[in-house]
């Protein structure tokens, strides 16, 4: 049997109308019905209206976590069974939410107060660098107090968090083919969400965690785990740790996994994976059509 690893997207990946198939399936409908009575509005309202506001955090990443939930639920009802999961920054908790440690509802509670926090941040910025020295780039984030690698994607791909002074000076000290500053509120995975962080674990607390059905890499600690306790403190960290995708990416090789499904709108996880593994066989699985196709 091939070893297969599911990966779900994170914030970036959502589109315009990308729940509309979802409707014409009866999980769907009720998944969507007890998102609206959870978040108090409506998931296909909001990812049929406009970019500007689906891409705003606070709507963004409950979405994200509806349908790439649904979609790995559909793919359960297939018959499919993933060996090991993993997702990238939010796509974690639709990660947890597959393994069996937390249910639907209340991953979608944790994720609704994780986006109201992060929506509320307003301390520093983001910036995506292509194509850059990664010694170099080490070596001034140490040197530089205020800025952190807050996304590490692959070995050519990696985005900056921290104080706009700080990220203002090390653009200045490193070789870049491209820096493209991020449309978001804060610097989401950056010391500089402590506040949120705090205010998050109070949600974090009330939720009961169960042991994985199957293994779960972390965006802070990329190997696999099922301990209830140890996911747990993980996803305690996340908010102001780094998502280690690139190493992810590797130790999904490690274990032996030869495809790898992104589960969830979009292709960014694959695009990224290909650059790491290009031995793995990648598939998408973005709406309940490629599950017919």
């Amino acid at each position: 049997m091939t070893k297969t690893a599911w990966v779900f997207p994170g914030q970036g990946s959502q589109a315009l109308g990308m729940d509309v198939d979802l409707l014409t399936t009866e999980l769907g409908k009720t998944r969507l019905q007890q998102a609206e009575s959870i978040l108090g509005w409506s998931v296909p309202q909001i990812c049929q209206s406009d970019e500007a506001t689906l891409s705003r955090t606070l709507y963004t990443q409950p979405c994200l976590y509806v349908i790439s939930a649904t979609l790995a639920d559909l793919l359960r009802d297939q018959g499919a069974v993933p060996d090991v999961a993993a997702g990238h920054s939010l796509g974690e908790y639709v990660a947890l939410y597959a393994a069996g440690v937390i249910d639907f509802e209340s991953g979608l509670r944790l994720v609704k107060r994780r986006a109201e926090l992060m929506d509320q941040a307003s301390d520093g910025t983001m910036v995506a660098l292509m194509g850059f020295d990664r010694d170099q780039l080490e070596q001034q984030v140490q040197a530089i107090d205020g800025v952190v690698l807050a996304n590490d994607n692959h070995a050519g791909q990696g985005v900056i968090s921290g104080t706009s002074e700080a990220v203002t000076q090390l653009l200045g000290a490193i070789k870049v083919k491209r820096a493209v500053e991020l449309n978001v509120s804060g610097a989401f995975h950056s010391p500089l969400m402590a506040e949120a962080a705090a205010s998050f674990q109070e949600a974090l607390d009330g939720v009961s965690f169960k042991m994985a059905q199957l293994p779960v890499l972390s965006n802070v600690e990329p190997t696999a785990a099922t301990d209830a306790d140890q996911l747990r403190e993980r996803l305690r960290r996340q908010m102001t740790g780094p998502v280690r995708w690139r190493e992810i990416a590797l130790g999904l090789s490690e274990l032996g996994i030869e495809r790898v499904i992104e589960v969830g709108p979009g292709r960014v996880l694959t695009g990224l994976i290909k650059r790491t593994c290009p031995q793995m066989t990648l598939e998408n699985i973005s709406s309940f059509a490629d599950m017919v196709a």
